[in-house]
């Protein structure tokens, strides 16, 4: 069904410590800046109809609450060929769901319910977080977010989910998350679970891909409870580098966008100190 490399034994996952204070004592108040990839899409607004670089205004929301600067970064050619121009003025970085990403960037041929591909999308998240890990800047990938770290460090995706599973449970009501939870397992100590806070946790879950081969360094930390496919991955050799196939930026009882938030603020604070 899928890939199942990747996986450490629960004992090889060495506990992460999170900071979870808002401002802890000696630490910088200036607020954490999150650059969140922004989707490239046509929309219409009063009497306009176009192309627009769009965010879910939720996933501004979340690191607002958390107490950070949300700072939306459209696809940019430029930024392509030099991410340090804008990686240098962030905190950390946030990549968003979104449109399927182009098959042909993990080899394979398009499959029919592929649809509303986006490369310019594709080319810039790609080369911001590939720079972004080699800098070791927090960073979070969610639902397409972590679909596009996996393809980043060479791993590759299921491309619609019900030819595998035999099941519609990750994407039940199209549009909405109403109605479409489903729990995730969590391995402990690690970084998925420190940053959920639990072990075991009920998700928002809208996609209809997955991981399939699992990209270099990275690991599965969370399954599905429906079919045990991959729903939390990580890079053991960065200090944050999460991704997650579910959608806690529509959670506001999650406390994962909170974690990326604290992650950067500590680095803030080390690098004042």
């Amino acid at each position: 069904m899928h890939e199942t490399c990747g996986i450490l034994p629960i004992s090889c996952i060495a506990p992460r410590n999170l900071a979870r204070s808002r401002y802890p004592e000696g630490m910088s108040e200036r607020r954490p800046i999150i650059g969140i990839a922004a989707a490239l899409e046509r929309a219409r607004y009063g009497v306009w109809d176009g192309p627009c670089a769009l965010l879910q205004f939720s996933y501004v929301e979340a690191v607002q609450r958390a107490g950070a600067m949300a700072l939306i970064l459209p696809p940019d050619p430029t930024l392509v060929e030099n991410p340090d121009e804008v990686l240098d003025q962030i905190d950390a970085l946030l990549l968003a769901g979104g449109a399927d990403v182009d098959p042909s960037r993990y080899g394979q041929e398009r499959h029919p319910a592929t649809i509303g591909t986006v490369p310019a999308r594709d080319e810039f998240e790609l080369a911001l977080v590939t720079r972004a890990i080699e800098r070791d800047i927090p960073t979070l990938c969610i639902c397409r977010g972590m679909q596009v770290l996996n393809i980043a460090r060479g791993g590759t995706l299921l491309q619609h989910l019900p030819d595998v599973v035999q099941h519609e449970g990750h994407r039940l009501h199209p549009g909405t998350f109403d109605g479409n939870e489903h729990d995730v397992r969590l391995e402990p100590g690690s970084l998925a679970a420190q940053a959920a806070g639990t072990e075991h946790t009920m998700t928002k879950s809208h996609h209809h891909q997955a991981i399939d081969t699992v990209g270099d360094g990275l690991v599965v930390t969370g399954r599905s409870t429906l079919d045990d496919l991959p729903e939390a991955i990580e890079l053991q050799d960065n200090s944050f580098v999460l991704g997650v196939q579910w959608h806690p930026e529509a959670d506001a009882a999650s406390q994962i966008v909170e974690s990326l938030v604290a992650e950067a603020r500590q680095r803030i604070g080390v690098a004042s100190s």
